[in-house]
């Protein structure tokens, strides 16, 4: 139980909190902000259960898009909020701080290594949720239909 909470719960639970105090930067009140905490948790746990990996990114970025689009729906707001805030805990800030680190202490190899990691981690994130929005967007329309009175 002490690998469970240490390797999963608590870090989805730091990734919950940070995305919730990053609501104020955009101006999310009320139940939104638990929802961004909560979409930022399930990105953060995709991303653990699939190695922490690039493709892991993609997932979580996936998984994020999915659940901004169907809670955007069901609020009846943006979806760019949602989205952003859950996507926090996986941007690679500190990727690009340890490419250029190795870059200026003349580590060419490493910082290679480092920038080509960090450069695939972002542009997985970036497909992961421009893919899955797009789907939903495109699908959404032939799932949802109203229904007609009489």
């Amino acid at each position: 139980m002490s690998a469970i909470w240490s390797n999963y719960m608590l870090p989805c639970l730091c990734a919950f909190l940070a995305c919730v105090g990053f609501t104020l930067v955009f101006n999310i009140h009320g139940v939104g902000k638990l929802i961004c905490g909560v979409g930022g948790a399930l990105g953060w746990l995709v991303y653990l259960l699939g190695g922490s990996t690039i493709f892991a990114a993609f997932l979580s970025a996936a998984a994020i898009g999915v659940f901004s689009e169907v809670m955007a729906r069901l609020r009846r707001c943006p979806v760019t909020g949602y989205l952003l805030v859950a996507l926090l805990p996986l941007v690679p800030g500190g990727g690009i701080y340890y490419a250029m680190s190795y870059c200026v202490a003349g580590d060419i190899q490493m910082f290679l290594d480092t920038l080509l990691h960090t450069f695939g981690m972002a542009a997985s994130l970036a497909v992961g949720a421009m893919m899955t929005s797009s789907l939903f967007r495109a699908l959404y329309p032939h799932l949802h239909r109203p229904q007609r009175p009489g």
